[in-house]
């Protein structure tokens, strides 16, 4: 059996907070305001694979209100929500992913986004694919104000 998953996030960008895409820190001024470390790749990605292995979502299994979840690691909660998937005896076959920012470029970074979310997936490198696109000026991630990220999966049954 094999099934796709979608997962998407945004959140607005702030002075003062660090800018990860895919547990990797980007040099920028400003980085993502979330109750978590903020990581909106990872957070796309984490709902992707709950929801092709219909096991929840980002918000229901580590909800904002709890403190417990207060500048988490969103690596972290990845492994944590991967482990899940394979105990259902899920396997990953590939990601395909979107981050939707003006600044800063993700292209510089793309190989070591690459590789960290395939570390914490535990697959080869050439099963997940990161693509950085600007909003052309449009809506918050276009004014600078945000940055947006889409994340597909596909996923089989071992």
């Amino acid at each position: 059996m094999i099934r796709s998953g979608l997962g998407y996030d945004i959140h607005r960008l702030k002075k003062g907070r660090r800018f990860l895409l895919g547990g990797i820190e980007i040099p920028f001024l400003k980085g993502e305001d979330g109750h978590s470390d903020g990581d909106v790749l990872v957070h796309a990605v984490i709902d992707a694979l709950l929801g092709a292995s219909a096991l929840g979502d980002i918000g229901e299994l580590f909800p904002p209100s709890d403190p417990a979840y207060k500048d988490v690691d969103s690596m972290k909660l990845l492994q944590i929500v991967y482990s899940r998937v394979k105990e259902a005896k899920w396997k990953l076959i590939n990601l395909d992913c979107v981050v939707i920012c003006e600044k800063p470029k993700v292209l510089p970074f793309r190989e070591d986004i690459r590789k960290s979310l395939a570390d914490a997936l535990e697959t080869a490198i050439e099963n997940i694919f990161v693509k950085g696109k600007t909003a052309e000026g449009l809506g918050a991630a276009g004014k600078g104000k945000a940055v947006e990220a889409f994340a597909q999966c596909l996923i089989e049954k071992n």
